[in-house]
């Protein structure tokens, strides 16, 4: 049976998980609300993590090389409901062997996780607009400011709610 941590702050979206890949057979899993939890649990091998990129009070991807090293995990799949080009190379540069957006569906994750071979991730084909352009300079500048919406806008020269709507806005999950 294989090992499956998931680290996520929505407890409605990590039970659920937690039940489904149960209900395979093939899944043992352990679920956490923080990254900080989970280095607290035993150190010992597991064959895949889970891990939201913004947990309540942390940013997931600060926590990849950490979780590397105390889990030794076969795969680490970056979840985010902010997918950007920016956050995606950090997140594998980082440790993590994949990236997702939410949502997305049990099947696919599912088939990721029983992929033997780290998946590449695909380059877009086609040019970037003025607004994915945007989209992605302000998520590399809250990368830079680890999740900090008031030191990203004041870093953009704007102000923080104007940030914040960009930010509900823009969001790729709602185009």
């Amino acid at each position: 049976m294989k090992t499956l941590l998931i680290i996520d702050d929505d407890e409605r979206l990590a039970c659920v998980l937690a039940r489904r890949f149960t209900a395979t057979g093939r899944w043992q899993v352990w679920t956490f609300a923080s990254a900080r939890t989970a280095l607290a649990a035993p150190a010992q091998p597991v064959n895949a993590i889970l891990l939201d990129m913004m947990l309540d009070q942390e940013v997931g991807i600060d926590y990849i090389a950490d979780l590397n090293s105390h889990f030794t995990p076969d795969q680490l799949i970056m979840m985010t409901g902010y997918a950007s080009i920016a956050t995606t190379v950090a997140a594998l540069k980082k440790g993590a062997t994949d990236y997702v957006a939410k949502p997305i569906g049990f099947a696919e994750l599912h088939s990721k996780l029983s992929e033997d071979v780290a998946p590449s991730v695909p380059l877009p084909t086609v040019p970037m607009t003025p607004a994915q352009a945007q989209w992605e300079h302000i998520q590399r500048v809250l990368l830079l400011h680890q999740g900090n919406v008031s030191a990203t806008a004041k870093a953009l020269g704007m102000h923080r709610r104007t940030l914040q709507r960009k930010l509900q806005k823009y969001s790729p999950s709602k185009n």
